[in-house]
């Protein structure tokens, strides 16, 4: 039986039906034929810190992305019948998500990520019964569960850009680990964010040099 979803997250649910893959990824929207159909977990929660959202640091002996800061997902796999099925299925793996303790609340567009050619489609997620309990189950996967306070990812003070030596610029933020939040998760967020009227002004010529790419 679905539940009815909090009112602090029916704006990302009214987003997720009306959003386009521009919006979101301006340089790179739509995936090519061949790109490797994927999916994440956008997991907010409510916890005694208030509204959360799930990040994990992935394994830094991953091929790809190895060390960034990241959603829980992967590549689907034959049996997935949705990009929420791949979504669940990872994080179940990946960090111990039971799937049926998540209400799925809508899909953003599907967008590319070229470096590893994988067509990434968000999956909107509420996690009704949140607790610390969530770990690590592969350490070759991930190597930490990272909840982070919404109010820590809108405050102006962690904001910052990272610009990559081709010119390429993009969204960052400071979550108190060693490597920030950037690159397509960071993107994600802040453009998420900024059009559900959460963000707020920050100094937009603040820019750091991009984590070294592994």
């Amino acid at each position: 039986m679905t539940t009815t979803l909090p009112g602090w997250l029916q704006p990302l649910a009214d987003l997720a039906g009306s959003v386009e893959a521009e919006q979101l990824a301006p340089r790179f929207p739509h995936p090519p034929a061949d790109a490797r159909p994927s999916a994440v977990l956008m997991l907010f929660a409510e916890s005694p810190r208030g509204h959360e959202l799930l990040l994990t640091e992935r394994a830094s002996t991953l091929r790809n992305h190895a060390g960034q800061i990241s959603f829980p997902g992967g590549r689907a796999d034959p049996g997935d019948v949705d990009p929420p099925a791949t979504a669940l299925r990872e994080a179940q793996e990946e960090v111990g998500l039971d799937p049926l303790a998540v209400q799925v609340f809508g899909e953003l567009p599907t967008l590319w990520i070229p470096p590893s050619n994988h067509a990434v489609t968000p999956v909107l997620g509420y996690w009704r019964s949140w607790s610390p309990t969530l770990r690590p189950v592969s350490l070759a996967e991930v190597a930490e569960v990272l909840w982070t306070p919404i109010e820590e990812l809108i405050d102006p003070e962690r904001r910052f850009s990272v610009v990559h030596p081709s010119g390429w610029k993009g969204p960052a933020f400071d979550i108190g680990t060693e490597t920030p939040l950037w690159g397509f998760t960071a993107g994600i967020v802040s453009r998420v964010f900024e059009r559900v009227g959460w963000s707020k002004p920050w100094d937009e010529s603040r820019v750091r040099p991009l984590p070294e790419i592994r």
